[in-house]
């Protein structure tokens, strides 16, 4: 299975690259193509990982791609995104995005992995060391499993992750809202 790996660069989400580090016959794309150079990359390959900063209208460009108008993943990147049944979407609010398009795979919402973020959730007083323990936890649990079947990386991370959540408000509002679409 040839994967391709969608992430673009930005320092506070380089933790993310755990995750597809243990992935054979990967293509990783950190920034520098357009938006058709994407496509054809979709196209290729049989599974698409997308991670990063993002909205409900998709993945953030973040800067690193030509001529996106802030995204790289958007809507107009569904027709490709449906012809594959096990993707992965790892952003902030992806939920919104794949459900509003029935997209297949593994998927987060609002996903906390900055403090800032904590406070904005609804979370004050969280240090850094807690979202760094959720960070790298839920990316440890996910790169264990990265290779098996969108269910089993659900199951997987859903109870794995869980384990750090009893202790970790962070882990615990970021393992409520990890989705399955098969």
């Amino acid at each position: 299975m040839k994967t391709l790996i969608v992430h673009p660069k930005d320092d506070t989400t380089s933790f993310l690259d755990i995750v597809y580090t243990p992935i054979p016959n990967k293509t990783v794309i950190t920034g520098g193509i357009s938006k058709e150079d994407l496509r054809e990359l979709i196209e290729q390959h049989d599974r698409v990982m997308m991670m990063g900063h993002g909205s409900p209208g998709g993945l953030f460009s973040v800067g690193q791609f030509k001529d996106t108008h802030g995204f790289i993943i958007d809507h107009t990147m569904v027709p490709l995104l449906e012809k594959k049944d096990n993707s992965v979407f790892i952003w902030c609010n992806a939920d919104m995005f794949v459900d509003r398009y029935d997209l297949k795979g593994f998927y987060s919402g609002m996903f906390i992995s900055e403090v800032g973020e904590a406070n904005y959730c609804g979370l004050p007083g969280m240090g850094q060391d807690v979202v760094d323990e959720s960070n790298y936890g839920f990316c440890h649990i996910l790169a264990e499993c990265i290779n098996e079947s969108n269910e089993t990386i659900y199951e997987k991370v859903k109870n794995e992750y869980g384990l750090i959540a009893e202790n970790n408000p962070v882990a615990y509002y970021n393992n409520n809202r990890l989705y399955l679409n098969s």
